[in-house]
């Protein structure tokens, strides 16, 4: 099996570049994943892993993650602490990195097999943590698919990977500009449901019942235009302490779980 003890090896190096640079990520069609709960997601997910490396003074060679990936073919790398320690991004990954190729999150790629599909929308979300939780919410939730309108930041940076604790890799995902997602939930005869404050109606008297979409922005600036003038109807969270809103994953969660319980939590 290969070994890498130098912290100049070229592999190390783009490791480096990988977890850092978005342009790089972008460039090369690469990304990078760190611990095994969600190098393991994934696997599920179908993502393809080109290199997985481990440090023996952390992570036996036998563990489950690392057979898996020795049976896909994939290369598998056997690092020293020290690299480890250098192009570990968190403290507690388990001895386990991996190269992954991202995959295009296209709407046209999502494709739905429940009748009334329940869609959760993110308008230009910046914070990797944001995103993160957003993401593991709409796992919680089994939601049919999460769009990020207009992204701020791609989908692998390893904040949102850490943050969504790997939920990145196993929700449906699409992006695209605000004006295509309005286009592609129209064309699906899916309602709208943007989260507003003006001229909006409490979340909790519509019906989520059937295919929806519910649609979140930022605190700092809300909603666009577009949603307002395209929702089957505006809703809020009614607030009822000082200040008028509340984080974006937060209120996504009420939601989302409202619209769980009117379908029965299925």
């Amino acid at each position: 099996m290969k070994q890498v003890s130098s912290l100049q090896n070229p592999l190390i190096k783009q490791v480096l570049l990988l977890q850092e640079k978005s342009r790089e990520r972008k460039k090369t069609g690469l990304f990078i994943i760190e611990g095994q709960r969600e190098i393991e997601l994934a696997i599920k997910g179908n993502f393809t892993l080109k290199t997985l490396l481990y440090c023996s003074d952390i992570v036996s060679e036998e563990s489950e993650v690392i057979t898996a990936v020795k049976n896909s073919n994939s290369e598998v790398i056997e690092i020293t602490l020290e690299v480890y320690k250098k192009i570990a991004y968190r403290t507690s990954t388990e001895g386990i990195i991996a190269i992954a190729e991202s995959k295009k999150k296209s709407l046209e790629d999502l494709k739905f097999t429940n009748p009334n599909p329940l869609i959760l929308v993110a308008e230009a979300p910046e914070k990797p943590g944001n995103i993160g939780a957003i993401l593991r919410t709409a796992d919680a939730a089994n939601v049919d698919a999460v769009i990020i309108a207009n992204p701020k930041t791609d989908l692998y940076n390893p904040n949102i990977i850490r943050s969504s604790v790997g939920c990145v890799f196993t929700n449906k995902i699409g992006t695209g500009s605000t004006d295509e997602i309005i286009a592609f939930l129209q064309e699906k005869n899916i309602a709208i449901y943007a989260a507003i404050l003006q001229e909006s109606v409490p979340y909790h008297t519509c019906n989520f019942k059937e295919s929806t979409a519910i649609v979140v922005g930022t605190e700092a600036t809300g909603l666009t235009q577009e949603w307002r003038d395209k929702s089957a109807k505006n809703i809020n969270i009614p607030m009822q302490g000082e200040i008028d809103s509340m984080n974006v994953s937060v209120a996504a969660g009420i939601l989302i779980f409202e619209a769980k319980r009117q379908r029965g939590l299925n």
